[in-house]
């Protein structure tokens, strides 16, 4: 592979927007226009975006929806093309290499674009900041970080046992037997990702401790995110959201089958104990055994 600090003749042309910026006449990358309301008046608010993280079927689609509850914040579909682009400036680096740009001056026409995307989805919806949700961006924080140096990571983190026995009734068994690789390894990169960060770029949020106490628990996160606290974003129910039909379905099945009609529930707590085979224990005490007593996980 080239080596991107190495491989640049010349900068971009004077007509082009420095690394990281935007072009004049367009949004700043994650901040609101001048037609959006102010962000706010104290300065010292959090602005940046929000990346809701952790692997799949730990809860990052209550939580995103809870996100995009708040007045202030959108959270859109998932994305997922990030690591398409993490590709592209890594790996495959020697491509572009050719073009004779740095390495900074792709990451920031990434950010002009996905952040682009995201403040127009945010300012359709009357918002002035925007998360995304994708669960495998647990494994590209570092990469994000270097996108958008003013990010906030949520990391949402479930008993892995219960991740299994999840994506078994979601996906099945096979799904269930990689997960049991597959978790501790999200675990582990974005955690790692997550210690390299300054303080209060990065914020682990337990599955549990969210289903149990939901409003001890958003309290934390939207102090965290610098955002004052509604308590509106717990119903979020009762919002609109662009959620596609299945997920709708799932969820008041689910509702359904848990004898509630409350949007955050904790039944699924544990079920690992009941739902969980021979087999499947076996390999989660071998494979993610030392993941689950790292994070005290009995």
């Amino acid at each position: 592979m080239a080596d991107p600090a190495g491989a640049v003749p010349h900068t971009a042309p004077a007509d082009m927007p420095l690394a990281g910026t935007a072009p004049a006449d367009s949004t700043p990358t994650g901040t609101a226009s001048a037609d959006m309301p102010a962000a706010d008046s104290r300065g010292d608010r959090p602005q940046g975006p929000i990346f809701l993280v952790g692997c799949q079927r730990s809860g990052t689609t209550m939580l995103r929806l809870v996100l995009d509850s708040h007045s202030r914040v959108s959270c859109g579909p998932e994305t997922r093309f990030l690591t398409d682009m993490r590709r592209i400036v890594g790996r495959d680096w020697e491509r572009l290499a050719r073009f004779g740009f740095p390495r900074e001056y792709w990451l920031g026409r990434i950010a002009d674009f996905f952040g682009g995307i995201q403040a127009d989805y945010a300012r359709s919806r009357g918002k002035t900041r925007w998360a995304d949700k994708t669960p495998l961006y647990a494994l590209s924080i570092d990469f994000l970080a270097e996108v958008f140096p003013d990010a906030q990571f949520v990391h949402v983190i479930r008993d892995g046992r219960d991740v299994v026995v999840s994506h078994r009734k979601r996906f099945g068994y096979w799904s269930a037997v990689k997960c049991v690789v597959k978790w501790p390894r999200y675990i582990r990169v974005a955690r790692a990702a997550g210690a390299r960060l300054p303080a209060g770029r990065y914020h682990e949020l337990r599955y549990e401790e969210t289903v149990t106490d939901p409003e001890k628990a958003m309290r934390g996160l939207f102090e965290f995110l610098g955002e004052p606290w509604e308590a509106g974003v717990l119903d979020y129910d009762g919002k609109q959201h662009d959620v596609a039909g299945k997920y709708t379905a799932e969820a008041d099945r689910r509702r359904a089958a848990a004898g509630t009609d409350a949007p955050i529930y904790g039944s699924r707590v544990g079920t690992y104990r009941r739902e969980l085979d021979p087999f499947l224990r076996v390999l989660v005490r071998v494979f993610s055994g030392a993941t689950l007593r790292e994070l005290g996980y009995r």
